[in-house]
């Protein structure tokens, strides 16, 4: 069947968000291929959004109820991380994945509007959107680029503690133990971006006006009680040289790899970090990974050294054995180096 390919880029505007989006459009007569169709949308922190997707068969006036339709959403993945499943419809039963479960849902189901509506927009939900419609006849593509406001500061914000435990780190020692991870301490506005993205941390930590805080996304007792509401929780300023806590830093977007370096056999700590300098590499900082994991999606549930002495793993897709609950960078701990128990994540700068 022949169809027309199409790339689009329209502009809104919706209940006071910004839709803007910049077009060109250029029909190509493809033999086999769908309708493509790409939208940009742009939309503030906090909002609802509606990513439009609608099926180019116009013979009927409701076309997703015919029997066999599917819609499908997926979030598409950057680099080598895999696409990511949003929602599913198949006629009566619909399914939604992960971090998007309970927050999306489609427009219209009822007719051919496969349109997807997101609450509550984070910087994390920025990025390309896929929607597939196929009822037998029509297989139709959309892609949407949801642009979210505050997203373009690429850079990842993480909690960090290092090996002597947790509450041990003066603002200076704080400073020194975030620069040791390619790092700085994260400022309030970093850390309130982060919070707004899901990060939800029950350790108080340093920030760069001398302040100490931390980011709850789900109160509960032990974090400043449950009837507290989310927000960023606030200890105030502290003295920088008497006090102690952890530190939140931030790191921006590399430009270089990280990545699981496959191994025969486990390593120690020191067979770990020289593995890495064999492959023209270094061990991974802390950093690296929340960058990586945050930003591109890594997703491994292999234990692995990181430069600090930290084994960690970062998961993208919660499962079992893995991270069952949620989307998490896991640290196993700070083990005796001579152990051979554990891989090794690795960073390659870009030449």
């Amino acid at each position: 069947m022949m169809a027309l390919l199409c790339i689009t880029i329209i502009s809104l505007t919706l209940a006071g968000s910004v839709f803007s989006e910049e077009s060109t459009s250029s029909p190509i007569q493809d033999l086999a291929g769908p309708v493509l169709l790409k939208v940009k949308v742009i939309v503030s922190p906090g909002s609802n959004v509606t990513l439009p997707c609608h099926s180019s068969d116009n013979n009927s006036s409701d076309v997703l109820s015919y029997v066999g339709i599917r819609v499908k959403w997926t979030k598409v993945a950057v680099g080598a991380a895999e696409d990511e499943d949003v929602l599913l419809s198949m006629g009566f039963h619909k399914k939604t994945y992960g971090r998007f479960e309970d927050r999306v849902s489609l427009e219209n189901p009822e007719s051919d509007d496969a349109s997807l509506t997101i609450s509550d927009v984070s910087v994390e939900d920025a990025g390309m959107y896929r929607c597939e419609v196929i009822n037998g006849i029509v297989d139709d593509v959309l892609e949407v680029e949801l642009e979210v406001e505050g997203a373009d500061v690429k850079g990842v914000v993480f909690p960090y503690s290092p090996h002597l435990g947790r509450y041990n780190l003066n603002f200076h020692d704080a400073e020194k133990a975030c620069e040791s991870q390619k790092a700085v301490v994260a400022s309030f506005d970093q850390l309130f971006e982060a919070w707004k993205g899901g990060l939800d941390w029950c350790n108080a930590g340093w920030l760069n006006d001398g302040t100490v805080q931390y980011p709850i996304t789900d109160p509960r007792g032990p974090c400043g009680g449950s009837n507290s509401g989310p927000g960023v929780r606030s200890y105030g300023l502290r003295n920088k040289l008497l006090n102690r806590f952890d530190v939140f830093c931030f790191a921006p977007a590399f430009t270089g790899t990280f990545y699981w370096l496959v191994q025969p056999e486990r390593l120690t700590y020191e067979e770990a970090e020289k593995a890495c300098i064999d492959d023209d590499a270094e061990i991974a900082t802390v950093s690296h990974m929340y960058a990586a994991w945050k930003l591109e999606g890594f997703d491994r549930c292999d234990s692995g050294w990181l430069a600090d002495g930290s084994v960690r793993y970062p998961i993208s897709k919660p499962r079992k054995n893995c991270s069952p609950t949620q989307a998490a960078v896991r640290i196993v701990g700070f083990p005796d180096k001579q152990q051979k128990l554990y891989g090794v994540y690795c960073y390659k700068e870009q030449q």
